[in-house]
Order: structure tokens, then sequence, then C-alpha cells
């Protein structure tokens, strides 16, 4: 009997172990913007690099501010939903989206084939081509000038794709084939400026922002590259896309009306949105 009674509770934990196995194998799905609406206070949780400047940074005053900011709480506030603002490592964010300690990723975020293996892209809601920095002082007039040089750039960001994806442009001529990586574009222009490296590859937007309004455009030259201009757009969830339909509404309807173009003109002078 105590046999009979050890056979039937070893057969009962098996069958527990392999329930357990099969739900975990399940693929779950998630609705932002289902979880969004049934909340009494609706709230989205948007991670950016708090040193993007123009896109996303923060003022002297500890203020979050930017072009994305505007933009992103303009688009939230036609569907009654406040933005939670959430600093974040920037080369952690694709991991910080899958985690879900964030909803979207939306601070000059750049589309490329590697992230949308793992990302749902809206929109581009604007186009930013790349630039390379360097002093004036350097002689260094173009790419080609950077042969055996030492290059920087913030990690995980979308010129290190560019820069690993076309070898022939830069990769296969700065010296040890590797960039010096940053973990925010301060950091890099510190080297940059102490001569540690000699030149910076760039979003052409952030990098014109940052030497205008730090005042140092005599010193230091924006030389174009031949890297093709990348869409700039929201990353969500594969699974979000509902959320992402909503996104892509939203700024359209924006523009229709003007207000794209006037939070435009404040941070760039110019309407961004794509003509292509």
């Amino acid at each position: 009997m105590k046999k009979l009674k050890k056979i039937i509770l070893a057969m009962a934990a098996l069958i527990a172990v392999i329930t357990l196995a099969a739900c975990s194998g399940k693929t779950t799905t998630s609705n932002t913007w289902d979880k969004i609406q049934k909340e009494s206070n609706k709230t989205i949780t948007i991670g950016f690099d708090d040193t993007f400047a123009p896109m996303g940074f923060k003022d002297t005053s500890g203020n979050f501010v930017g072009f994305d900011i505007d933009l992103a709480n303009a688009v939230f506030k036609k569907y009654g939903i406040t933005v939670k603002w959430q600093p974040i490592n920037w080369s952690m964010k694709e991991q910080n989206l899958k985690n879900g300690q964030i909803d979207l990723i939306w601070n000059g975020y750049g589309i490329t084939p590697e992230r949308e293996k793992i990302v749902l892209f809206s929109k581009p809601y604007m186009y930013d081509g790349q630039v390379l920095i360097t002093p004036k002082s350097s002689g260094i007039t173009s790419t080609d000038a950077m042969k055996g040089k030492l290059l920087g750039m913030q990690s995980g960001s979308s010129q290190l794709d560019a820069f690993n994806a076309q070898p022939n442009l830069l990769k296969n001529s700065v010296k040890n084939s590797q960039p010096s990586l940053y973990n925010t574009f301060d950091a890099s222009f510190a080297d940059l400026k102490a001569g540690r490296i000699q030149g910076i590859l760039s979003d052409e937007v952030y990098g014109d922002y940052y030497l205008t309004k730090s005042g140092q455009t005599a010193s230091y030259a924006l030389i174009a590259t031949k890297y093709e201009s990348q869409g700039t757009a929201v990353g969500a969830r594969q699974s979000d896309t509902e959320l992402i339909d909503k996104i892509n509404t939203a700024i359209a309807d924006l523009h229709k009306d003007g207000t794209f173009q006037k939070i435009s003109e404040k941070w760039f002078s110019k309407d961004v949105y794509p003509t292509k």
C-alpha cells in the first residue's frame, strides 16, 4: 500500500513538473495601451537619456526638457495620459523595454536593422544624418583623414550600429578598427577636447545643437559622412501594435493642426517633419 502511495505521489509530482514546463513555454503578449486604459490615473513610462540635448535632457533647474519631451507630452495629452519620464542607461534601453521597466524608448531613437529585430517602431517623425566632429585645428576635413586615428561615440548608439554595418566607411581605417565608447556624449567630447580621441561620430542634429549651445562652433567642425540618414522614431515592445498606431495617429494629427511645427521651430528653427 505504501509502495502504491509513493508511486501515486511520484506521478503527481511528475505531472506538476510537466504542467509547469508547458505553462512557462507559453508566449505571453502584452497590450500596454489596453492596460493604461484600465487605470484610474492613466500614465505611461518613457525611457530616455537625460543628457541628449536637444531631444530630451535635464536643464540647469533639473527639469526634463527637449524636442522629444514636448512631442511625447503633446501626443499623450490628446489621450488624457500623463508621461512619466524615466532616465536610463542608453546602452540598456532595449533590455529595460523588454523587462517592462519602461513602456517606450523615445529620445532621438534611430531606426536600424539590428533594432528592428527586437523593437516595434513608429513611423519616422524626422530624419537625421551622421557627422564626424573634429577639432578644426586637427586639419581633419574628411572621414578618410581619420585613418589610424582614435574615434569615439556613445555606447548603444545608432552610430555604433552604422559603424559596424558599413566597415568600409570608418571601421577599416580608424585605429584598432574599434571606437572608444562612452556612456554620454559629454564624456566623449571631454576626451576629444583633451586630445585623447581625434573624432566623434554623432547625430547631426545633436552635434550641431551641442556645439552651438556651448559656443564652440569656431573650434570644432561637423564633417558630413556617407552613412545613410536614419529615421528617428518611437520604440515599443513588438506586441504593442495598438500603442504604436495611437502614436502614429497623434503625431500626424499634431502636424495637421500645427502643434508639431511649433515644437519643431522651438528646438530646431525649422519643421523637421519628414517629407519623404
